[in-house]
């Protein structure tokens, strides 16, 4: 029996983390999946990668825009007519760093980033978590007692630390976490596990996409003890760990997949 049983829902599925993490489940056995973003070209490119990957999995597509209540909740109301629950939540959609320092920072700019990295977080989650709260448990693969969900919140390295011309997104990441533990305090009751990943620096086409936010990036890498990039499928390693029963005594944890970052 595979550790993963249920039904996938991943946000942010188009590129990078959230791709990874899709194709993923297809490849440790899970056949239900649910990928989201607002871009249609990407996200046909994770389906065909997805099926490449287990001819047997069933993928749902939906365009979604994360800050945008309605399109996610008609996502999970999808997602449930056609495979019946959700089971794993992986909430990957957000945006990257405006290098700026607080005095430079333009009002817009502050709100798009909160808007994207928290609030549409917050909103994912929120909907993710109702539709849980309605299903009973999942059974697990070994025996272990099942959980009606699991959440996994993706916030940064950079939502534990501080970092040069970083204001808003390091507030929004720290805010995810910060949501994360919440959530978790308040679902554990429930029976539903919520908790985030840190990532540190990431070869992904959003961190690739700026050439001076490439270089900066590049130039901090020596702050971690690993000195290197890490790979979307070391994150996506990392988000179907807290969602198999593996993980079952994890809740409201902060994981840190950042090479030691943080630890420097």
């Amino acid at each position: 029996m595979t550790l993963y049983p249920g039904v996938a829902l991943v946000t942010g599925a188009a590129s990078g983390i959230g791709r990874a993490t899709a194709v993923s489940f297809a490849h440790e056995g899970c056949l239900r999946i649910v990928i989201c973003d607002q871009n249609p070209a990407g996200l046909d490119e994770t389906r065909k990668l997805i099926a490449a990957t287990n001819a047997s999995a069933d993928v749902l597509v939906q365009k979604v825009d994360v800050i945008q209540s309605s399109e996610i909740t008609e996502a999970i109301t999808s997602a449930v007519a056609k495979f019946g629950r959700l089971d794993y939540a992986i909430n990957c959609a957000g945006i990257g760093n405006i290098a700026k320092r607080s005095t430079e920072l333009a009002e817009d700019e502050f709100e798009k980033i909160f808007q994207i990295n928290y609030r549409g977080c917050w909103l994912s989650s929120r909907a993710e978590l109702k539709q849980m709260l309605q299903q009973e448990p999942l059974s697990t693969h070994d025996g272990r007692p099942g959980v009606r969900g699991a959440v996994v919140n993706i916030a940064s390295q950079l939502g534990l630390v501080g970092r040069p011309t970083a204001p808003a997104y390091c507030s929004a990441k720290s805010a995810v976490i910060a949501m994360t533990r919440c959530d978790a305090i308040d679902y554990s009751k429930d029976n539903i596990r919520v908790n985030c990943i840190c990532p540190g620096l990431i070869d992904t086409p959003m961190t690739h996409r700026d050439p001076e936010k490439l270089k900066a990036m590049t130039a901090s890498l020596a702050i971690a003890p690993m000195d290197r990039w890490g790979t979307a499928q070391e994150v996506a390693d990392a988000c179907l760990f807290l969602c198999s029963s593996k993980a079952s005594f994890i809740q409201g944890a902060a994981l840190v997949v950042d090479g030691g970052y943080t630890i420097n």
